[in-house]
């Protein structure tokens, strides 16, 4: 499938808003700059889209190609969704310009290592940036103010996912973007902390963590696919390895044949049907069962 095809004037930079531009490259990529962030939608195997990007290209925008970005942000419903994605970031860069954030060098010691570089969000409240990783400290005072359920012991806050008990707790000194994107950590991997910080329960499909839970309360006593490979013994068929329940580790596994048409792993696995799916002793293509 070909990238949807925007107005002629596409083909030359078109301001949208200001710091925004959009154009078409001479192969046909629908692009945007926002200061020195490219971005590109790109066409994926499923025949839906994802964001592309890179940074400090500078070539004009009409010569720009698929192999200068290296960068995927997720997917794209269509192009619509990729001028959102471009705007949400003009605004991200806009408002964390505001916040004044100030870049310093710091030789402090972390959790992860010796930190190489920081950014002091406020006095009291820094980002480290690490060899292999990094994270936020946090003084006693900040830290005080993180919710008792996401509050680390020492102020310590790596990178990946604990940041968002700052945002959460310290708003200010966030974007918009960013307060967004915490508050979705927060449901997706502490559903306990943000149900309390929230006082409602989080509905099935708003939490990956809890949806995860519930997958593995309802197939306890079911076999869970572990590992999967098409069979060569029996054609269109997919000889599965399953445990009882979710534990990967369990002694027991059994193996089964499954329609490989059927065959579609879920969020959390695929669960196998007793009453469908052939329990099978046969010869394998896993090299551990042959």
């Amino acid at each position: 499938m070909t990238a949807p095809q925007s107005p002629s004037h596409a083909n030359n930079p078109t301001p949208s808003e200001p710091g925004v531009l959009f154009a078409r490259t001479s192969d046909g990529l629908l692009v945007a700059k926002v200061r020195d962030n490219a971005f590109a939608m790109m066409t994926a195997t499923n025949g839906r889209y994802y964001l592309a990007s890179a940074w400090l290209l500078s070539r004009p925008m009409e010569e720009w190609s698929r192999g200068d970005f290296y960068g995927h942000g997720g997917e794209l419903a269509d192009e619509a969704a990729f001028r959102a994605r471009v705007h949400e970031n003009a605004e991200h860069q806009r408002q964390r310009a505001a916040l004044a954030r100030r870049e310093i060098r710091s030789g402090a010691h972390t959790p992860w290592g010796a930190s190489q570089c920081a950014t002091v969000y406020a006095d009291g409240v820094v980002s480290h940036s690490t060899a292999g990783h990094g994270g936020f400290h946090l003084d006693a005072a900040h830290n005080a103010k993180v919710h008792p359920a996401l509050r680390a012991r020492g102020g310590w806050y790596e990178e990946d996912c604990a940041w968002a008990a700052i945002a959460q707790a310290l708003p200010e000194l966030f974007t918009d973007y960013e307060r967004r994107c915490a508050d979705q950590t927060i449901r997706d991997w502490y559903p306990d902390a943000w149900e309390a910080i929230h006082a409602r329960p989080l509905l099935p499909g708003e939490s990956h963590e809890k949806d995860r839970r519930a997958f593995e309360r309802d197939h306890a006593s079911d076999w869970i696919v572990i590992s999967a490979i098409r069979s060569d013994h029996h054609p269109g068929m997919t000889e599965c390895v399953a445990t009882l329940g979710v534990d990967r580790g369990a002694a027991e596994q059994r193996r089964y044949l499954v329609p490989s048409a059927e065959y579609h792993v879920g969020r959390f696995g695929f669960v196998i049907n007793a009453a469908r799916h052939q329990l099978y002793a046969g010869p394998s293509n896993f090299a551990g069962w042959r």
